[in-house]
């Protein structure tokens, strides 16, 4: 979140740059996009006929009887029986029904063919390793067949003969490809560590699942595709994921259908390169959730480490214990350690796409998250998170479905956000759509601070840190960083920035609402660089401290008012042309005192009225109102529009502000009302930057807005005003980081 008294020079940026993008309707665009995922899909991923196919009666299968520690079986087949574990040694149909007291089915084949494994009502148990195990096979596909339920389980504890072996680590494990089919229901009690696992590609066309795991629940190396089946996984890990990391053409998930409810410590699903969905029914809940409340963490450090187990030590697991002999294994000792505990909810490093389909995700780390581009074609997304809604490092495009995030540190994040189509409901308790995180983070900037009074972060109070934080304060404010929206409707609840941008905004269709925030260390727009408003309708309502409009340069014209005292929520904020014409009625969710609205029915040398108060017998979404039937309001300025930016007060059209880079000025860039054409508070106003040293006293404050002015006009360097800073007491404010 940046304060405007931190001075970022972007680069203009011109409208005519930014690729348009037409609203031919909401169907056609999902259906349109998630035909490109789907498409992306199916070039990575391959289905045989075998993946689906169930008729296995007629390939004159093996049956298999188990009963407690013995098998019947035919003693012509190629199947070892020893010590408790059954080895299938070719290809073929292998039908097993019964329970298996401690042992193990394993498929270690010397052929090529294809080895099926039908689960025809079936008891599988093995205290000291996996319950099947392939070991070698062309490929393996496990059928559940219909109306049956299978039950397959570990022990806590495998025993290896080799000490240095980490595999198994499943209670399904596969050192190739593994496929699972059919309509039966399929129960796995994962108490060593992971509950299905295959080292190549692991595909799910069918079936009743449920997982109950100690770590991961489902785990394909290269690949994990899946077009149907109802899976249920309870993991102290990630839900389902993906761990090549060497191969960047592998490492994929792969979702077309099927339903999903996975309650995860870890994540929820977690591709190591890139996650496509294309439809599918997901309730996601990962790292225990988010919690009951968000709180704005601007001025404190993340307390990010193990979310399943607040407090732990990030890179150790509960109830590890070294102690063991070496040949046995816990289930503890065969976890991944990490540096910190990701909780998120759905997960990427590469792509994460998202075509169709419905999702409940209730995550405390970020709920859909990807280290670089995010897209978003259809689908409706309901999200409850701890930290971002949405984020992408690198790029987040947004082309359709519907987004609802009831609860957020910041709605949705990235560098570059493009939205072109459909609906965004964010509420956020710091900003609600930022551009210029990267690297899952907003970057935390906090405000002048006396040097001792024990708020400061860390990287505030250390001068290597500070430096740093300079540093990649300047290299995210760049000219890349850009919120474009060219359509959809959205609205915004915030605490911190509505519409955040270290960078440039530009719109050129769409609807957009923002509520908040009503602290004047915060604005409904905040950026750098410029906001070029060509097009749509666009009201933010808020705090006045850092209040900004429009770009001169806008070929829209737009309206800034700012109140002399805060109006309470609800009052409704009335707009028409001296015919009686409405321009737009407008409820807000939070108090406030300033009102920006731009819209492409405000046209020049047109006067207009601004009523406050009042009452509309039409109905509102969002707040919004149907045009007319509005009545009962009072006046408050009657004006002559004349520019692309006319700044209000009640006393009528004041003085424009916008003197800095892109159009915006005040302290620090900041567009606003002022006096002596800096935007500094005025004597009647309820806020402003000034509230931000409400501590300080009067000669102290103007000393250090005065310092504040000479940095950013240029007259002193930013080294020279942080002495200067020093010597009174205060630190220059840095910018904070998050994982």
């Amino acid at each position: 979140m940046k304060k405007r008294y931190l001075i970022a020079v972007a680069t203009l940026l011109s409208a005519s740059l930014l690729s348009g993008c037409s609203n031919d309707g909401d169907t056609a665009t999902e259906n349109g996009s998630n035909k490109e995922i789907t498409d992306t899909i199916t070039k990575a991923v391959t289905y045989n006929k075998d993946d689906d196919y169930m008729d296995w009666k007629n390939e004159n299968p093996t049956y298999i009887e188990l009963n407690g520690t013995e098998a019947e079986f035919d003693q012509s087949a190629a199947i070892l029986l020893k010590d408790g574990t059954l080895t299938i040694k070719t290809g073929g149909v292998y039908v097993l029904s019964g329970k298996w007291d401690d042992g193990q089915i394993a498929v270690d084949s010397e052929d090529k063919n294809t080895v099926r494994l039908v689960l025809n009502g079936v008891e599988i148990n093995n205290t000291e390793n996996a319950a099947i195990n392939v070991i070698n096979a062309e490929k393996t596909i496990i059928s559940l067949q219909e109306d049956t339920v299978n039950n397959i389980s570990d022990g806590k504890e495998y025993r290896f003969e080799d000490s240095s072996s980490d595999e198994p680590n499943a209670a399904i494990f596969s050192k190739d490809d593994l496929t699972i089919n059919g309509s039966g229901k399929l129960v796995v009690h994962a108490n060593y560590n992971n509950g299905i696992v295959s080292k190549d590609d692991l595909k799910i066309t069918g079936g009743t699942i449920q997982i109950h795991s100690v770590d991961d629940g489902i785990m394909g190396r290269d690949l994990v595709a899946i077009k149907a089946g109802e899976i249920a996984i309870e993991a102290g890990g990630d839900g389902i994921k993906s761990t090549n990391d060497k191969d960047t053409s592998k490492g994929n998930i792969a979702l077309e259908g099927g339903t999903y409810d996975i309650v995860a410590g870890s994540d929820g699903i977690q591709a190591e390169a890139s996650l496509w969905i294309a439809d599918g029914s997901f309730k996601i809940v990962s790292g225990g959730g988010s919690p009951e409340t968000i709180s704005n963490r601007e001025n404190s450090p993340e307390p990010w480490g193990d979310h399943a187990n607040p407090g732990a030590d990030p890179n150790t697991r509960p109830n590890e214990n070294p102690n063991q002999n070496s040949n046995v294994k816990t289930n503890q000792e065969t976890t991944e350690e990490t540096e910190s505990q990701s909780a998120k909810g759905l997960k990427a490093t590469a792509e994460l796409a998202i075509g169709g389909g419905t999702f409940a995700i209730d995550s405390s780390d970020d709920a859909v998250h990807s280290n670089s581009n995010v897209t978003i074609a259809g689908g409706e997304l309901t999200i409850a998170s701890g930290d971002d809604g949405v984020h992408a490092d690198t790029s987040l495009q947004i082309k359709g479905g519907k987004i609802n995030v009831t609860k957020s540190y910041e709605g949705i994040e990235s560098e570059k956000i493009t939205i072109s189509d459909g609906e965004i409901h964010v509420v956020a308790s710091d900003d609600g759509i930022n551009v210029g995180g990267g690297n899952d983070g907003s970057g935390f900037r906090t405000p002048f601070s006396p040097v001792n009074d024990g708020q400061a972060s860390s990287e505030t109070a250390n001068p290597e840190n500070q430096m740093d934080a300079e540093e990649n304060s300047t290299q995210s404010d760049s000219e890349e960083n850009m919120l474009i929206i060219n359509g959809g409707y959205i609205t915004v609840d915030a605490e911190g920035d509505g519409l955040d941008a270290n960078g440039s905004i530009a719109m050129t269709d769409g609807t957009v609402i923002v509520n908040g925030p009503t602290s004047n260390g915060n604005g409904p727009l905040d950026y750098d660089g410029s906001l070029d408003m060509s097009g749509g309708f666009l009201i933010a309502v808020g705090s006045s401290g850092m209040v900004q409009a429009a770009s001169d340069q806008s070929t829209q014209n737009s309206l800034l008012m700012t109140y002399s005292e805060t109006q309470k929520a609800g009052t409704i904020v009335h707009l028409g042309d001296n015919d009686g014409n409405t321009i737009t009625t407008f409820s807000p969710k939070k108090d406030y005192q300033s009102v920006f609205i731009s819209s492409p029915e405000l046209t020049k040398d047109t006067s207009y009225i601004l009523y406050s108060g009042g009452s509309s017998t039409e109905s509102n979404s969002d707040g919004l109102y149907k045009t007319g039937n509005y009545q009962g309001g009072t006046k408050v300025v009657e004006f002559t529009l004349s520019e692309s930016v006319t700044w209000l007060d009640e006393s009528g059209i004041t003085t424009s502000r916008n003197a800095g880079p892109g159009g915006q000025g005040g302290p620090s860039g900041q567009g606003g009302p002022g006096e002596g054409g800096q935007g500094q508070p005025r004597p009647d106003m309820g806020g402003g930057p000034g509230d931000m040293f409400g501590d300080l006293d009067e000669e102290t404050r103007e000393k250090v807005q005065g310092i504040m002015e000479q940095e950013r006009e240029g007259t002193i360097t930013r080294e020279e005003a942080q002495e200067k800073l020093a010597e009174l007491g205060m630190e220059f404010p840095g910018k904070g980081e998050r994982r």
